[in-house]
């Protein structure tokens, strides 16, 4: 596959892993996981890929680690982001004491009102690296990234949880938290 071709299937993938596997016909249980083979028909049918290979050379090409794979292979889910209703099963852990989030510069009035909010997915999407929420906020216009005071958060009793790709996720983060 082309990197063209990668980077439509990938898309193809994180959106009916993350919000419509009703339009693959897939079914995701409540931890989000899905049947690989399921995941590779709809992928097939869509032209998007060959084969299973295909599907398993996006998984593993992902920079952003989007994916995750069960250990025996046969299951696949995002590893966050999703907007349908399910647990990641992931444990509370204790977050690195600053944290990052990217957006673009016409959200911020809404934010230092209303601090971080998940909007349309399930919880909030926090970075270790400055340079990452640049990159995300550049998605979203003119990029501003905004560091959160994740250790006094935890202290305060707030939860953190790492997805499986790395990106911490929280459920929301108060204005006062914010810098």
């Amino acid at each position: 596959m082309n990197k063209d071709q990668q980077q439509a299937l990938s898309k193809y993938m994180s959106y009916v892993l993350r919000h419509r596997p009703e339009e693959a016909h897939l079914e995701l249980d409540a931890e989000a996981w899905t049947e690989l083979d399921r995941l590779v028909e709809a992928c097939v049918a869509n032209r998007l890929a060959g084969s299973r290979d295909d599907v398993l050379e996006v998984v593993a090409a992902s920079d952003k680690k989007r994916f995750s794979l069960s250990a025996d292979g046969l299951r696949i889910r995002a590893a966050q982001g999703h907007s349908v209703n399910v647990e990641l099963a992931l444990q509370p852990e204790k977050p690195p004491q600053v944290l990052f989030h990217g957006t673009a510069t016409r959200f911020l009035d809404s934010i230092q009102e209303q601090g971080l909010l998940p909007r349309e997915r399930q919880q909030v999407h926090l970075s270790e690296s400055r340079d990452t929420a640049v990159r995300v906020g550049q998605r979203h216009g003119s990029p501003v990234v905004l560091e959160v005071d994740a250790g006094a958060m935890w202290n305060e009793g707030f939860k953190f949880f790492r997805a499986d790709n790395g990106v911490w996720l929280t459920d929301t983060v108060p204005a006062g938290f914010l810098h």
